[in-house]
């Protein structure tokens, strides 16, 4: 039988989410790391962006198409529910995570620590500024979201595999430390959820930025 191979740098939140899934399922697979916009990467993707996934004949771009394969192509536990209800708060909480959470947490407020345009290479603050206002609204209502330990269906699902990359890494940065700390829902979720075996077999040994160096001193 073919191997899974999923392709993309380890320090990506949406390669890790792919990772946390596919070891959730029990599915080997083989991670071979590579930055967005290379050859393995564009050949599958028509933007170039990562995680991009192999199995045989198969070949799919995007987390969520990914996880849905591993999902519906392998024996294991579900990672999105059967019943329609519960497979629909997931699929609505992961939807919040990806156009809400993502493009500010990560997108604007880290990656003004990550990759901040200045000239003398210091946090962009105003861009951090920008993006703490919001994040101090949502980081309230997702701490309301996982008071009960999960944003759906009472268990771990792809929901959770979605959301944990994102806070975990709030952990590296001061404000957003320091936000997640002031949330005692959000604390226990992120400590309680980084100890499962699936999360602890796949976290990044880099941050995005540390990997984007490395890959350029290599280059």
């Amino acid at each position: 039988m073919a191997e899974l191979q999923l392709i993309g740098s380890p320090a990506s939140n949406y390669v890790w989410v792919c990772r946390i899934a596919a070891t959730e399922k029990g599915v080997p697979y083989s991670l071979i790391p590579t930055m967005p916009h290379t050859a393995e990467v564009d050949a599958i993707h028509p933007f170039g962006k990562i995680p991009v996934m192999r199995h045989g004949a198969v070949a799919l771009a995007e987390s969520r198409a990914i996880c849905r394969y591993i999902d519906d192509a392998f024996e294991g536990p579900r990672l999105v529910p059967a019943e329609p209800a519960a497979a629909a708060q997931v699929e609505q909480w992961v939807s919040i995570v990806n156009t809400h959470v993502d493009p500010i947490w990560l997108r604007q407020y880290a990656g003004a620590y990550m990759f901040p345009g200045t000239p003398d290479g210091s946090p962009n603050r105003p861009v951090i500024d920008a993006a703490l206002a919001k994040m101090e609204q949502q980081f309230a209502v997702m701490d309301r979201a996982v008071a009960g330990g999960h944003l759906a269906a009472d268990r771990f699902t792809l929901a959770d595999m979605n959301f944990l990359p994102i806070l975990y890494y709030m952990g590296k940065f001061p404000e957003s430390a320091a936000l997640r700390d002031r949330h005692a829902n959000l604390t226990a979720y992120c400590e309680r959820h980084l100890q499962r075996p699936s999360v602890q077999a796949t976290i990044p040994q880099q941050t995005p930025a540390q990997a984007v160096a490395d890959a350029a001193r290599a280059a």
